[in-house]
């Protein structure tokens, strides 16, 4: 990871912070309880957001990112653990975690469903995955297709994220269930609400 965006980070989504974001984390990020485990936890933008966990072990591979976080993380209304380590590849047990936080962390990892796979490893039978992240525009091919074209200059750019990965896809092949899912933004942000191995029916809202 470059120097630059890290340092950058927070106010290059300031703007989506303030005019949704916040609100979305709030809503999302609230709800995860007991033991919690957040990847990609950047600079800890999720922190101040935990109400009901019991601790939260957030993992970041990038070393200024976590350097970032620890003021937020000492901050917090419950106890954050910040780590290093990687998604494809978790140092933690089987089913250990009863809620997994993941927000805009897939667009950026090589291999989105050994992650996912990784997710699911570590949550509890039954426990809950709660995600926010950005999608390719699949229902809006002119839109799809710009995301496709700006993706190579994007990825560079910020840190390997990819404007086109089809997460919702995704993550529906991994098995993780859907509980509860809404876009907005046109259907460019996608918050799910999923279940690790239990029987859901899915709430669609746009």
């Amino acid at each position: 990871m470059g120097e630059w965006f890290p340092r950058q980070y927070d106010r290059l989504m300031a703007p989506l912070e303030r005019r949704r974001l916040q609100e979305v984390r709030r809503a999302l990020v609230g709800q995860a309880a007991g033991r919690v485990l957040e990847i990609g936890s950047g600079t800890g933008l999720n922190f101040p957001y935990y109400a009901q966990a019991e601790e939260v072990t957030a993992v970041e591979p990038g070393e200024r990112m976590r350097e970032h976080s620890l003021v937020r993380a000492e901050a917090a209304d419950v106890p954050i653990r910040v780590v290093d380590g990687s998604a494809e590849k978790l140092p933690f047990g089987d089913g250990i975690f009863d809620t997994v936080v993941c927000t805009l962390v897939l667009c950026t990892v090589e291999d989105p469903l050994r992650v996912l796979a990784e997710l699911r490893r570590v949550c509890k039978p039954g426990g809950r995955l709660l995600f926010l992240e950005h999608v390719r525009l699949e229902r809006r091919p002119l839109l799809a297709k710009l995301q496709d074209v700006l993706t190579p200059l994007w990825k560079r750019l910020c840190d390997g994220c990819r404007l086109n990965r089809s997460t919702s896809d995704l993550i529906r092949r991994s098995g993780i269930e859907a509980v509860r899912t809404e876009s907005f933004y046109g259907g460019l942000f996608l918050i799910l609400e999923g279940r690790n191995g239990a029987e859901a029916s899915a709430i669609h809202l746009s």
